[in-house]
């Protein structure tokens, strides 16, 4: 999921650190994601994205919990999230490597399915092991609360986000032995307070930034097999067609001069 040219997750991005609250037995972590979030409007500038306001508020705060629920999990993992919501009917997909900080994402709000509930789909590879995926319905329109859904029937362990500032959002989430009842009683005033009211030990620092990776190479392999089936069907009477990354949507633009090329030196 990440791109091949090695990047210093130091060197860029919004840092993120997590904290054990002792006397709880449950992990904190809280970030203010202005940069995230500019970063991502600068990404949908530069590639004439088109995203409506009600959907955009909605990638923000998946986004949010996506490098919350990231910060918390092992370094060699990948995830990637679907948020299907039937009202409004779209498609969050966000998806990142825990290994450089990266994370991108994008909405799909064209040709989504209708369907009886909303679903929230995370797909987990860590190290070398096999892909896992998980799948649960959830209600409401809020992405904190699906993501809260799945953690309590998919990771089996609690978690809940918060948002304590206009673009700054908190995740306590529960560890063995946690303390359930100051858990489920938290509100966002109680965890804004929590650095100065509860004992923390830090845990880790990581950064995170907004990167995809796809470029032009990426492209010519995702297009080369439907080439190969069907050039002129897939170029018609054009010498150039465009194709958006399945991840971000960022635009690219390829010809059939260099896909020719691609597919005679691929053989």
């Amino acid at each position: 999921m990440s791109d091949s040219t090695p990047v210093n997750p130091a060197s860029s991005g919004l840092e993120v650190t997590t904290w054990f609250v002792r006397s709880r037995n449950a992990l904190y972590t809280r970030a203010d994601f202005g940069p995230l979030y500019v970063d991502y409007f600068l990404h949908l500038s530069d590639h004439a994205i088109k995203v409506s306001p009600e959907h955009a508020e909605l990638f923000k705060r998946a986004l949010a919990a996506y490098v919350l629920h990231a910060v918390s999990r092992p370094w060699n993992e990948l995830t990637a999230w679907t948020i299907n919501f039937q009202n409004p009917l779209v498609n969050l997909f966000l998806t990142g490597d825990n290994a450089d900080g990266s994370v991108t994402g994008r909405v799909f709000d064209e040709n989504v399915k209708e369907l009886p509930a909303n679903l929230f789909f995370a797909d987990v590879i860590r190290g070398k092991q096999p892909k896992r995926r998980s799948s649960v319905e959830f209600n409401g329109a809020d992405p904190l609360l699906a993501v809260e859904t799945y953690y309590r029937q998919s990771e089996q362990r609690p978690a809940r986000f918060f948002q304590t500032g206009e673009e700054e959002f908190a995740l306590v989430a529960a560890h063995p032995d946690f303390d359930e009842a100051w858990f489920e009683a938290l509100t966002v005033e109680q965890v804004a307070r929590i650095p100065g009211a509860e004992p923390l030990g830090q845990l880790e620092k990581r950064v995170y930034r907004w990167h995809c990776g796809c470029n032009q190479r990426r492209m010519l392999e995702v297009l080369a097999p439907v080439f190969r089936q069907d050039a002129a069907g897939l170029f018609g009477d054009d010498e150039k067609i465009e194709i958006r990354c399945p991840r971000c949507a960022a635009r690219h633009a390829v010809t059939r001069e260099a896909l020719e090329a691609f597919v005679a030196d691929s053989k």
